[in-house]
């Protein structure tokens, strides 16, 4: 690990987090050239709650960062297995002319310590073990609040093993310390509550389908009461003895916020397909989980010199909680933005960050919030994926649309789907 640096040195960017979004970041610009600090509180590797399934969007980015060789390892899948209402389809990943049909499955343990290090060989300086804890401003009389975010230059951080503090300063400051933020909000971050938030929990298990084909998610889960909730629960195996469990909970709808993730999990486990043998006697700790803001719901994200990435974001697709993918690429087009700024086009530079989100994601987003709003009614919902688990091809088209896997070359059925579903998430207001 990097001694403590130069007091005095400034940095071209410091990178606040390194997961995911930070670790990406701070490769690409360090690729680029430009000298990039990063600071990540815990030490790698080291545990992380997550579903720990990489889709064909995550091992895009993987590829081209030049760590799939890294991934030989981890357990490779081919597609999702749904299950609803008493039905079971195999659904393979589509072929895409930008994507990989494929997928891994590895734990967050493994696979952040992975990008990580990658953006240590390109060039970043890493300090482990070292958390930012306050903001450095560059006016320290600015408002900080909503539509705002405060101009900062760099970050106190504090060394956990010593308790020591120093500051660490740079033109500009990539936040991505991912769903909580405590430095996002210190520069004026937010949450819209009227958005999104979803509720995981996963435990591992050992399992004779640890070597699975496919990931599996179960799209009629249920409460105490047997009643269908918006939300799925998954198991996927990671081929090393292992199954990764959880549920997810996916709403914006009161009667919803009162559900207990715990006994949803404990129900599904217990009703899960007999060939997993899952049981409290195979079952390897306890779960954890959390909360996690999603469909961009977090602003704003982009300031005179900051800009924010990944969960810190709440860049986390609302139709499937899949956050990895979505972390590298807003990690990504940070370091586009950044470096642009760094070449002399300054503060504008970092507003062409807010435009390529709306581009990539803003329509879909909104389309996906559209979706969990229909999902949170029951009848709905029973509906809904009732009729698409009687027909293959359908499920096909929902998978494409759920993982984001539109292909921009061709007018299939899933494209025509969504862009129908699009039309009317743009007539519709968001509270309708």
């Amino acid at each position: 690990m990097p001694a403590a640096g130069d007091p005095d040195r400034l940095h071209d960017v410091l990178v606040v987090g390194g997961g995911p979004s930070g670790s990406s970041c701070a490769y690409w610009l360090a690729e680029a050239g430009w000298d990039v600090a990063l600071v990540e509180k815990k030490v790698f590797p080291r545990e992380k709650t997550c579903g720990d399934g990489l889709t064909p969007r995550s091992v895009r980015q993987i590829a081209d960062m030049g760590i799939e060789g890294a991934l030989a390892g981890a357990h490779r899948y081919t597609g999702l297995r749904a299950h609803a209402f008493g039905k079971v389809l195999d659904l393979p990943w589509p072929e895409h002319p930008t994507f990989p049909s494929y997928g891994y499955v590895i734990t967050r343990h493994d696979l952040d310590a992975i990008v990580n290090e990658r953006a240590v060989k390109a060039g970043a300086t890493v300090w482990q073990g070292t958390e930012a804890i306050e903001p450095i401003l560059e006016d320290r009389g600015s408002p900080v609040g909503p539509g705002r975010l405060a101009s900062c230059v760099g970050a106190v951080v504090q060394e956990k093993s010593t308790g020591a503090t120093r500051s660490v300063r740079a033109k500009y400051v990539v936040v991505a310390d991912g769903a909580n933020s405590r430095f996002g909000r210190a520069l004026g971050t937010a949450r819209d509550r009227g958005q999104p938030m979803g509720m995981a929990l996963r435990g591992y298990y050992t399992s004779p389908g640890h070597d699975q084909p496919f990931i599996e998610s179960h799209l009629d889960i249920r409460d105490g009461d047997g009643e269908v909730v918006p939300g799925y629960g998954w198991i996927f195996p990671l081929g090393d003895g292992r199954v990764n469990v959880g549920v997810g909970l996916l709403s914006t709808d009161r009667r919803w916020k009162g559900v207990n993730t715990s006994t949803l999990m404990d129900h599904f486990v217990a009703g899960a397909p007999g060939e997993w043998e899952l049981s409290p006697s195979t079952c390897l700790g306890p779960p954890t989980g959390g909360k996690l803001p999603m469909g961009l719901a977090v602003g704003p994200r982009v300031g005179a010199t900051t800009l924010v990435v990944g969960d810190a974001a709440a860049s986390i697709n609302p139709f499937n909680g899949e956050g990895i993918a979505y972390g590298y690429e807003t990690g990504r087009m940070a370091a586009a933005a950044v470096g642009e700024a760094l070449c002399g086009d300054g503060a504008e530079a970092l507003q062409r960050y807010e435009a390529r989100l709306e581009d990539a994601y803003g329509l879909y987003f909104r389309v996906a919030r559209a979706f969990i709003r229909v999902i949170s009614r029951p009848e709905l919902m029973r509906l809904c994926v009732g009729t698409g688990m009687r027909s293959e091809s359908l499920m096909s088209w929902i998978l494409r649309i759920m993982a984001n896997l539109l292909r921009p070359d061709e007018t299939g059925p899933a494209e025509a789907a969504y862009r129908a579903l699009a039309l009317i998430a743009r007539m519709a207001p968001e509270g309708a």
